[in-house]
């Protein structure tokens, strides 16, 4: 029988709970798991661990969980007297030095939400969807110095679904991540992978979402909008503005009537908004400033928007 691999583990959000778990199931042995530290969360700002460290704990694992790993000294002594023969990094969220991508004979092994090279940085799945993409997948690739620049090892498409979000996208590419990673790995110890660099004439970026990335911009078309809500949930999520309150628009679909952009129609309890190139969205969940989520109906029985109203303002 083919001897384990020794591991390091780094990761943090849910999305890498299951390659830990599958990683674990399948007989590697990890020696130690690395996660960021414990933050501030909710009203009272209690510490709260990563989802990672949670399930490290459930497995029993060793963990570490540094504040900075660059120069630390510590730490790098540690993983030193483990002698990995991987680092295994998903969702780490901090840049790897080059002492750690020098250290294990395999590499720094990353799983990537995308089929590198589109998407490369930190939300491949919301950019994804955003941007309309009807498929997409999971990588594995051996870390360098660059942003998600390493060649590719293995890969994995998946169909994105019209109705997916990022919140339902998310999981089946961890699952399915999970278990390319193992198939990696087994690849590497029995060499039958071939690494492969990537095109970067071809790469697309997805960087770090913020707050006005969910700013809707209605002379966008209604198809465009519609990929860019499923995409920022649950965070930017889109929001608008509605008689000077914050609004988000939670749920909604391309409708076909043409409407001018940001402006309002009512159709028996129904809401619609213009949007670019004569283009509509029927608005179907809303959440105004304050409230609670409510349907398209319920809001306009509660707001009743006047003739030619906008979103906007």
């Amino acid at each position: 029988m083919t001897q384990s691999l020794n591991l390091v583990f780094c990761g943090t959000p849910q999305f890498a709970v299951p390659t830990l778990e599958k990683l674990v199931a399948s007989g590697f042995r990890v020696h130690l798991v690395v996660t960021q530290p414990d933050r501030p969360k909710g009203r009272g700002l209690e510490l709260v661990p990563s989802p990672v460290k949670e399930s490290a704990l459930k497995l029993n694992l060793p963990i570490t969980q540094p504040d900075r790993i660059k120069t630390n000294d510590e730490f790098r002594a540690q993983l030193a007297a483990l002698k990995p023969d991987a680092i295994i990094v998903v969702g780490y969220g901090r840049l790897i030095p080059q002492w750690m991508l020098d250290l294990p004979p395999l590499g720094n092994i990353n799983l990537h939400a995308s089929l590198l090279p589109k998407y490369r940085g930190a939300a491949p799945i919301q950019w994804a969807i955003a941007q309309g993409e009807t498929v997409t997948g999971v990588t594995t690739m051996r870390l360098d110095a660059g942003l998600d620049t390493g060649d590719i090892l293995l890969q994995r498409e998946i169909p994105i679904d019209s109705a997916d979000t990022a919140e339902t996208l998310a999981p089946r590419l961890a699952s399915i991540g999970a278990d390319l990673m193992v198939e990696t790995l087994r690849g590497l110890q029995a060499g039958s992978i071939q690494p492969r660099p990537q095109d970067n004439s071809r790469a697309t970026l997805a960087p770090i979402l913020k707050k006005e990335d969910g700013l809707v911009d209605f002379s966008r078309t209604a198809t465009e909008l519609f990929n860019r809500i499923r995409g920022f949930q649950p965070w930017p999520g889109a929001h608008t503005k509605f008689r000077g309150k914050s609004l988000q628009i939670l749920l909604a679909q391309p409708a076909g009537d043409p409407l001018p952009p940001a402006e309002l129609r009512v159709q028996a309890d129904r809401l619609f908004v213009g949007c670019g190139h004569n283009s509509s969205l029927e608005l179907l969940e809303l959440q105004l400033e304050g409230k609670k989520r409510s349907s398209a109906r319920d809001f306009l029985h509660g707001y009743r928007p006047k003739p030619c109203e906008k979103l906007g303002s």
